[in-house]
Order: C-alpha cells, then structure tokens, then sequence
C-alpha cells in the first residue's frame, strides 16, 4: 500500500512542479511581451499631463499612444497650455528678485515662451536683438516705459502660442543693436536688477537663473582682488580677515564681469513705470557710490569685462573654447556665459524638475540628463528638451 502512496506522492510532485515551471514561463513571456495598448495610452497621457497640464483630446491620445515616447511628448508642445501655463510658470521666477511665480506677464517672460515655440537657439538667449509681442489690437501699444502691453494680454488670457510675434529690441525700444543682450536687456530684467544698487545684480540673478549657481556656489578665493570696486571695504568691522576669506571669494570673478552693464540703468522707481536707459561711453553713477570704503579700490572706465573664472575651479564651469573670455559689454558677456556648459545643465536641470516634479537623485536620472544635455547643446532647442524628459521620466 505504501508503494502506490509513494507513487501518487511522485505523482503529486511532478503534477506541482510542472505547475509552477508552466506559470514561471506565463509570467517570463508576460515580462518580455511589449506593453498593452493601455499601458502605451497611460505613458502618453502621462506624458502630455506633465508638459502641457491638461489631458489629450481622445483623439489625440489615440494618436500619439502609437507613436515614439519623444514624439508623441512633443505633441504636447502643441498644446496653447504649455506656453499659457506650464513655460510661463516656469519662466516667471526669472524675472524677479523675490524669485515668485505671481508676477504679471512681461517681455522677458514673453520673449522666452516666444522662442521655446519657435525654437530660436536658446543660447542666443542672453545676447540676441530679440522681442517678442503680442499681435492683438484689443491691447495696449507695447512700450519701454510700463508693462501695460504684457499685463493685459494676461488679464485678456490671450493664446500666447497663437498670438506672439518676433521683433527686436532695438526697434522697439531704441537701444542700439549692438547694446542688445537678449533677456538681460529686456524692461522686466532691467525694472528688477538694474534698479538702484551697483548692477551686480543682474549679473548674481543671472548666475542664478541661467547657470543654476549662486554666488557662494562659486566662492572663489584664489583669483586678483584688483578689480574689485572701491565700495567693498578691505576690513569690514575692522578685520581684513573676512575680506580676505569671504568678500574676494564672490568680488573677485564677479566685478570683473559685472564691468559688462557700466553704461546700464533703470530709470523708474519700480517695475510698473520706468525705462531701460543705455548711456554708450558713460560709466554710470552707481559704479562709484561709497568711494571712501576704500579708496585704492578699483574705477571703472568703461564696459569692458574679463571672465577670470577660466582659471582656478570655476572652470568647472565649462567655459566654451569658442568664445574669447573677455570683451566689452552685456552681449559679449551673454554669449560668454549661455554657451557655457553650465548654462545647457542649468536649462536641462529646470526642465527636469518640471516635468518630472523632482530634481535628478540617481546614477539613471544623472545620465538621462547627461544625455539631453548633449542632445540640447546640438542646437539648443528648449522644446525638445522637454519631450526627452517627459519621455525619460514616463518610462514604464
């Protein structure tokens, strides 16, 4: 009796692990088989959520669910949404030294959206003669003195994609197109970082918003303190140990640079009245306040700059070898820094944090933005960075 028990127990078994040898297949051709379509249709919803902030038509989603992941991501760039919405939001921090996104509409913000959709060379961002306007009649004349022309179009909740026009500043706003420097010369940067102070402003701001680093970022105490303005007290409390350690740190590599905006100014008292004002050949006011703080400290003659961050460790900064590293004015200075690889990091970075609601925290996050970065820096088209990413970020 025990033999046949024993050989129904055999039987059992082999019965057992043939069951668990045909699920180990079922389940190993599952994890191999291409996604359902469902899935394909969840990613490239996922996918447009992100970049434009409201769902596909079915339509659409029928569409772009059978397309390539960057493909179909840039379907959504098509979408009124993402410039209205998802770029302005993006962009409108930029623009302020409070750093909020409840700013109104202005040029920069609009000039920024304007050449994400018609995918201008984003490194030219800091140097071109570039503007970009809203072609609505219900709307006031664009001028340099407020932002009437931008606020409305907002509270009008005008399609940004469909109604923003290119032009220039020097036609727009007078400046010569030499003194043109892209964002940095445009009425919203000038309004909030050439007001009052030295200009040392616009250039920490934009550090900040287009290299990703502020200044303690880039402390730097090995570089000559000889271009340091006369404002910056060698002993501040009475202990040149602090200027020696501290102040030369960010002074050394920024006053040099910050030379560029000499001939620079806002005339206005806040953002909402006020022009950019350009002087060619006179060095503004503001680059000589506080003169007896110390007295030997440098005079600024004039608009020329030098980027002495090509030595020491900011050159880990990646310092483009095509461009001089010194010059005279904001535009040289624009193109100084936006073809740095800094610059590509800084954008590929900030789209990343808005599609993927995190900043990079993996080897495989780290490499993916490598990866775009490389792409980006092909022809810097910010579009396309967001399509990689969302593609990237929505992978099953």
């Amino acid at each position: 009796m025990s033999k046949y028990r024993n050989s129904n127990s055999q039987v059992s078994r082999a019965v057992a692990a043939l069951g668990v040898a045909c699920a180990f297949a079922l389940f190993a051709q599952s994890a191999l088989a291409a996604p359902p379509p469902e899935d394909a249709r969840a990613r490239a919803k996922r996918m447009y959520d992100r970049i434009a902030g409201v769902p596909p038509s079915d339509s659409v989603l029928n569409t772009i669910a059978a397309q390539d992941p960057v493909a179909a991501a840039l379907v959504a760039t098509d979408d009124p949404s993402f410039y209205n919405v998802t770029l302005k939001n993006l962009v409108t921090p930029w623009t302020n030294r409070d750093q909020t996104v409840f700013a109104p509409l202005n040029d920069y913000t609009a000039t920024v959206i304007g050449m994400v959709r018609d995918g201008k060379p984003f490194n030219t961002a800091l140097s071109a003669d570039i503007l970009y306007t809203v072609n609505d009649g219900s709307l006031p004349a664009v001028s340099a003195s407020n932002n009437d022309h931008y606020d409305q179009a907002e509270q009008n909740n005008v399609d940004l994609k469909a109604k923003l026009v290119a032009t220039t500043q020097s036609a727009t706003y007078g400046i010569p197109a030499t003194a043109t420097a892209g964002l940095l010369t445009t009425r919203a940067a000038s309004a909030a970082f050439f007001i009052a102070g030295t200009n040392r402003a616009m250039f920490r701001f934009t550090m900040l918003n287009h290299l990703c680093h502020d200044m303690e970022t880039v402390h730097d105490t090995s570089r000559p303190p000889d271009r340091i303005r006369q404002d910056v007290s060698r002993s501040p409390g009475g202990d040149s140990r602090i200027f020696l350690n501290n102040c030369i740190g960010c002074h050394s590599g920024m006053d040099p640079m910050a030379q560029a905006f000499a001939y620079y100014s806002y005339d206005g008292m806040d953002a909402t009245a006020g022009k950019i004002v350009y002087t060619p050949g006179v060095v503004q006011g503001k680059y000589s306040i506080n003169t007896d703080n110390f007295k030997p400290g440098f005079i600024t003659p004039d608009d020329s700059w030098e980027n002495r961050w090509r030595k020491g460790p900011n050159t880990a900064l990646g310092w483009s070898s095509g461009q001089p590293g010194s010059g005279s004015g904001a535009k040289s200075l624009g193109d100084e820094l936006a073809n740095s690889d800094a610059f590509a990091q800084c954008q590929v970075e900030k789209v990343f944090k808005t599609v993927c609601f995190r900043a990079p925290s993996n080897d495989d996050d780290r490499t993916a933005v490598n990866t775009i970065k490389g792409n980006f820096k092909s022809g810097y088209d910010l579009k396309h960075v967001f399509a990689e990413t969302a593609a990237y970020c929505t992978a099953p």
